[in-house]
């Protein structure tokens, strides 16, 4: 008996360091991409690259369009680069917005070491820089997915016009501890981001945009969020959508719409 349970406390621990050293690989899918890669879109753009102050380097594309109701931030989620989600940018160019969007540490063009305070510091520089161009209620923070929690945490140190979550979680922690609620995650997990405490301090409306089939992010947490500030959060349901097929439903484009058009009669 002791022997089998020194055998499963051996293989626990294992686990529990195996998550700890190498847990990046399965929040992380980036497409790297060279310094001479070439993006391609039908809309204009410029293509920018900030150095920053550890040695790390944000690349970002910046699509502008004449005589804008404001700017579209969108951080994106976990996976590939901008060559494949700077397609997002048409929705909004298509509604007056310019639009902006960055790759994190390690995924594109960008490169330097990532860690979560890292991804908050980089995302907060370059709001920054977008609010030197920008009023502030005139930009717009758009979070996808994982970029969901960057950006309400770049909400809740500024002062946007409008912050719009699209299939966010509740935390990362929350979200993460339901698929490894046996191993002490409080402890080993390097990306715990809040949302549910970052929107407390968001000062603008939050309108959220979740599907109600999606496995990946529960709606149900997107119901927390609502339930825990009535008050600021609006949440659209679209019945039967699951993760990442939300553009597949003519509701989602709908509802997008209609908050972009709501935020610019808002601000004239």
């Amino acid at each position: 008996m002791f022997t089998v349970l020194l055998s499963l406390a051996v293989i626990y621990i294992a686990i529990c360091l195996a998550f700890y050293f190498f847990q990046h690989f399965g929040y992380f899918r980036p497409e790297i991409l060279s310094h001479a890669f070439q993006y391609k879109y039908p809309f204009p753009f410029e293509e920018l690259n900030f150095d920053m102050e550890d040695g790390g380097r944000i690349n970002a594309i910046h699509f502008r369009v004449p005589n804008s109701r404001g700017v579209v931030y969108y951080l994106k989620g976990n996976s590939k680069s901008l060559k494949g989600w700077g397609k997002f940018a048409k929705d909004f160019l298509s509604n007056g917005y310019d639009f902006f969007m960055m790759d994190y540490r390690g995924f594109g063009k960008s490169r330097g070491k990532r860690t979560q305070t890292r991804v908050f510091n980089d995302a907060q520089f370059l709001y920054k820089w977008l609010s030197e161009k920008y009023p502030e209620d005139r930009i717009i923070l758009y979070g996808r997915s994982w970029g969901s929690g960057v950006a309400a945490r770049i909400a809740s140190w500024n002062k946007p016009g409008l912050l719009i979550l699209d299939s966010p979680y509740f935390s990362f922690y929350y979200n993460v501890n339901r698929y490894l609620f046996f191993i002490p995650l409080k402890y080993l997990l390097r990306y715990d981001i809040r949302t549910d405490l970052y929107l407390k301090s968001v000062t603008c409306p939050v309108h959220i945009i979740h599907g109600t089939h999606d496995r990946l992010i529960s709606f149900k947490q997107s119901e927390m969020l609502k339930e825990r500030y009535p008050d600021k959060v609006t949440l659209h349901a679209i019945d039967g959508a699951r993760h990442n097929n939300l553009p597949d439903y003519d509701e989602f484009f709908e509802i997008l719409y209609n908050i972009l058009d709501q935020k610019t009669k808002h601000t004239a």
